[in-house]
Formats: structure tokens, C-alpha cells, sequence
């Protein structure tokens, strides 16, 4: 056995070292690593609608429109929808001692949930936390600060997101092309298709994505009304921004509308809320969805939810909603190199011909 040369041991000390130290400063940089990840999904995904717009009108007009959309609309609902939840949040904090003792009634007009209140006295915590959510209300005002802070970090980094893809949308497609000239023709070809089917699948995923949570929103606000809920809109703005997020959206979604429900209408449109949140889901799940997405991202559902648990973990919400057109490119790159190393593998070069020999005629 030959002795390894120091030469060699040095070479690996020092690839283990660089890599640690890059995993090192990644680590340190995961906050503006997010926001790359982030900007460059939304490059991505607003790249359909600039080409949509970009049909009619000269490519830098329908940025700067599609642009202020994304701006704007989000304005426009919090202008609409923060003066009603402020206004119905107070409403609801006022009835609900009232509405704690229409629960505490009908526990007591039932056998067993009186013997269940009995045992546990729900309806007397029920009450007393009632009774005190006015003060807990307005004690609440002390956070003031720490919500502004919140909210200047959250506006600057919005501003920052959209700062960022807005320069990949006008010069990103410049950087791949440029990139793909260093390579050699085949190879150039191989990631073109590659890079389009990704965007492709983001694009179709983002407006599947969309348009699910459309349908969602507007059937859950058609219910609310239909049972007299009071703060049908608000909640269904919330629904729609929970089934944005794959797998557990949906019921989180439901969860929080169940709980307003239960104040607002308790027992009846409870039990019409949950019965119909249960049908929807399923619907959703094997209908809705389905057809939606069909077109856009073929993903497996177990890759699908552990791609959202991974996502959750390393980059909260935005992580989750990402998560799924990631695996869905992950998938499309693998499929890409499987395809390359079988049709390299099935298409050996043929051996040159021996110097002298006669070319044979072509058929």
C-alpha cells in the first residue's frame, strides 16, 4: 500500500474546511438567501403575466403594470377590509358575554353536556374569560410598539422582495442566456428546456394556486352569509390567504372560521360550519385541486407534505407556499439528468474507423 501524499491529505483538509466554512457563512446569510429564493419565485411567476401584457403594449409598460397590481391590490383589500374586522372586532368583544350565556343556556337544557358541565364547570370558564376579554382588549394597546416595529420590518422587506425580482424580470433572462453561451451547445440545450419547464410548472402552479383559493374564499363567504355570520368578508379574505398554503392551509383556515362561528352562531351553524367545511375539503382535496393542477405540478403527496414540512421549518409561511413549486423543479432537474445519463448510456460514440478504411456508402 502506497503512502498518501501530504499534498493530497492538505488538498482534502482544505475542501473540507471551504465547504464548512460556505455551509458556515450560508448559514449566517439564510435571511437574504430567503429573500433571493423569494424574489426569484415571484420573477417568475409575474413573468406570465408581463408576457400576457407584453402582447399589447411595449415590454417596460406592462412591468411597471403588472407591478403596481401586486402593489396596489393588496392596499386596496387592507383599505376595504381593516375599518370592518376593527369595527366587528369591537362588536364581537362586546356581545361576547352574551353570547357565552346563550352557550352556558343551552348547555344547561342538555342532559349531557350539563352532567359534562357539572364535572368540568366549561360554561362558568367560558363566562369569566368573556367577562374579561374587554380588558384584555384593551390592555392589548401596550404592544402598539412592538407591532409597528413588526410592521416597518415587514413593509421594508416587501419593498426589498420586489426590488429584487423586479431587477430579475428586466434583466434575467439577459444573466441565463449569457450563462448558457459559456457552455457547449448540447449541454446549453439540455438546461434551456430545463429552465423553461421550470418556469412553466411555477407559473401554472402559482395560478392553479390562485384559483383555488378564489373558489374557496368566495364558497366560504357565500356560506357565512347564508348563516348570518356578520364578518363574512374578513373571513373569507382569511380563507383565501390560507389555502394559498399547501396540505394544512385549508384546515387552518377552517379552524378559524369555526371559532368565530361559535361565538356568532352556536349550536346550528356551528355544526353547518364543520359539516361543511369537512365536505369542502374533500371536495377540494379530490376534485378542485385535481383539475387545477393537473396541468401544472405532477408531485407525489408525500413528497408534497414533506416538502411543505421542510419549507415551514426553514422559512415559516413563505416557506410552505414554496415549497411545493421547489419540489416540483427538483423533480423536473432529476427527470432531466435521468433522461440525459439513459440517452448517453443507449447512444455509445461509435469507435472510429481504423486508418485506411473504406467508408462505407450510405444507404
Amino acid at each position: 500500500m502506497q503512502p498518501v501524499a501530504p499534498r493530497s491529505i492538505l488538498r482534502v483538509v482544505l475542501v473540507i474546511v471551504g465547504v464548512a466554512l460556505a455551509l458556515y457563512v450560508a448559514y449566517l446569510l439564510r435571511r437574504p438567501i430567503s429573500w433571493l429564493i423569494v424574489a426569484a419565485f415571484l420573477a417568475v411567476a409575474l413573468s406570465g403575466p408581463i408576457g400576457f401584457f407584453a402582447k399589447r403594449m411595449k415590454r417596460g409598460p406592462a412591468v411597471v403594470l403588472v407591478y403596481l397590481g401586486v402593489v396596489l391590490v393588496p392596499l386596496l383589500l387592507g383599505a376595504l377590509l381593516v375599518p370592518p374586522v376593527v369595527g366587528q372586532a369591537e362588536e364581537l368583544v362586546d356581545r361576547a358575554p352574551g353570547y357565552a350565556a346563550d352557550v352556558t343556556d343551552f348547555v344547561n337544557d342538555n342532559e349531557t353536556l350539563r352532567d359534562l358541565e357539572s364535572d368540568y364547570d366549561l360554561t362558568g370558564e367560558l363566562q369569566e374569560q368573556a367577562g374579561a376579554l374587554p380588558g384584555k382588549i384593551g390592555s392589548a394597546a401596550g404592544t402598539v410598539q412592538d407591532i409597528g416595529v413588526g410592521l416597518v420590518n415587514g413593509v421594508f422587506t416587501t419593498v426589498t422582495i420586489l426590488i429584487l425580482s423586479l431587477f430579475m424580470v428586466v434583466g434575467g433572462r439577459g444573466w441565463i442566456e449569457a450563462g448558457l453561451r459559456t457552455q457547449p451547445p448540447d449541454r446549453a440545450e439540455r438546461l434551456r428546456r430545463t429552465l423553461d419547464r421550470i418556469g412553466v410548472a411555477i407559473r401554472n402552479y402559482v395560478g392553479g394556486a390562485l384559483l383555488q383559493a378564489s373558489i374557496a374564499a368566495v364558497l366560504t363567504f357565500i356560506v357565512l352569509k347564508i348563516l348570518g355570520v356578520p364578518f363574512a368578508g374578513p373571513l373569507a379574505v382569511i380563507t383565501f390567504f390560507f389555502d394559498l398554503i399547501p396540505v394544512v392551509g385549508a384546515t387552518i383556515g377552517a379552524v378559524v372560521v369555526g371559532v368565530v362561528v361559535l361565538f356568532v352562531n352556536f349550536p346550528v351553524g356551528l355544526i353547518v360550519w364543520v359539516i361543511w367545511a369537512i365536505v369542502y375539503q374533500q371536495l377540494e382535496n379530490y376534485v378542485i385541486q385535481p383539475q387545477i393542477q393537473r396541468r401544472a405540478v405532477a408531485v407525489q403527496p408525500f413528497v408534497v407534505l414533506v416538502s411543505v414540512l421542510f419549507g415551514s421549518t426553514l422559512f415559516g409561511i413563505a416557506g410552505a407556499i414554496l415549497a411545493v413549486p421547489v419540489a416540483a423543479s427538483v423533480q423536473i432537474i432529476l427527470a432531466e439528468f435521468w433522461r440525459y445519463g439513459r440517452g448517453a448510456s443507449a447512444t455509445p460514440e461509435s469507435p472510429a474507423p481504423p486508418a485506411g478504411a473504406p467508408r462505407q456508402a450510405p444507404a
